[in-house]
């Protein structure tokens, strides 16, 4: 059998049969230019400096919240009272509270948010569009107090008439019965409705909806073309390419942006402030007047709290942290897996 040598990497001749030789892989080594270096170095500063601001908030509120779980150890989730001072407090009141005020107020952004999403990106005129944009945007940029203002002075009592309509019609359901509410009589005093988690929940809507849609109005605008020029092609009316084509699209975005607007909603203070009446009980009734939140009870305590009451503020504020941190990074992962790609019936 004659064997021929030849160049390495061309052929090799066993017999009369020739075999080619796999070329070996080059090792390709890219030099980052100045300004990507300047760049990843920023970016990594400010991811880690973010990372650590995190870790020192809860860490803080751990430190100086780490004596009123001490006293209480599990019964500072479930008492309901509030009184440091006598060894009796505990945030299972005022976590129902404020998860009452934020499903109140996720519940009503929620087809806001979404209905001016898909307007924006699917039906208003490019003309409009930019301006609908911008003044979505503008209503995230209001101060919270004013909303409160707004909420407080005007809009609780254009609402007392909604909260008794419920009341009157679906009062059976426990969470909308009222304690001392008078159905039958047209003329019965309207207080028992007033400074309400229902009334507090839908001023917090109207914060968090900019923020849903722009999450919202973001994944939609990412629907790809020719789905929807498909849609259209077959035959589709607007709302049906909007049913087939971009609610299944983005529907990991609507999920998300509806997660940070809880996120957001469990963590509002001035508002709530403004309007709820301080009550300290496990009370369900949205409808009627009384409430609370962990935001609102450190603003109204922590200017007259005791030294073992801050550090009762501090582990409240320590268990709404982990809270919305838990809903945040839920949402935030929903968000991006909406990004990556999604599937729609079209």
């Amino acid at each position: 059998m004659a064997v021929i040598t030849v160049d390495p990497g061309t052929y090799l001749r066993q017999g009369d049969a020739p075999v080619a030789r796999d070329p070996e892989p080059r090792n390709l080594k890219t030099k980052k230019e100045r300004g990507d270096r300047v760049f990843h170095t920023i970016a990594l500063t400010a991811g880690l400096f973010v990372l650590a601001t995190m870790g020192a908030v809860g860490l803080f509120l751990t430190i100086e919240g780490t004596d009123a779980l001490r006293a209480t150890g599990v019964g500072f989730l479930t008492t309901s009272e509030w009184q440091p001072d006598r060894g009796q407090f505990g945030i299972a009141a005022i976590m129902l509270g404020t998860f009452l005020i934020a499903a109140v107020a996720v519940s009503t952004a929620l087809p806001i948010a979404m209905g001016t999403a898909l307007f924006i990106t699917d039906v208003a005129p490019p003309r409009l569009r930019s301006w609908l944009v911008s003044l979505v945007d503008l209503m995230a940029a209001v101060p919270s107090v004013i909303y409160g203002l707004w909420g407080l002075f005007f809009f609780q009592a254009a609402v007392l008439g909604l909260s008794r309509w419920l009341t009157t019609w679906f009062g059976w359901i426990p969470i909308f019965a009222v304690d001392g509410a008078d159905p039958n009589n047209p003329l019965a005093n309207t207080t028992v409705y007033t400074a309400s988690a229902f009334i507090a929940g839908i001023v917090v809507a109207m914060m968090v909806m900019p923020i849903q849609c722009s999450v919202m109005r973001e994944v939609f605008s990412q629907v790809p073309i020719g789905e929807r020029e498909g849609a259209f092609a077959l035959g589709a009316t607007r709302w049906g390419m909007i049913r087939i084509v971009s609610l299944p699209f983005g529907r990991g975005g609507i999920i998300g942006g509806t997660m940070l607007g809880l996120g957001r909603a469990l963590g509002e203070t001035i508002a709530v402030l403004l309007i709820i009446s301080p009550k300290f009980d496990l009370n369900v009734r949205v409808l009627e007047a009384g409430g609370n939140s962990v935001a609102s009870l450190i603003a109204l305590r922590y200017s007259e709290a005791s030294p073992f009451g801050l550090s009762a503020l501090f582990a409240a504020g320590l268990v709404l942290f982990i809270v919305t941190l838990m809903v945040n990074f839920t949402a935030s992962w929903f968000v991006r897996r909406s990004r990556s790609g999604a599937s729609s019936e079209a």
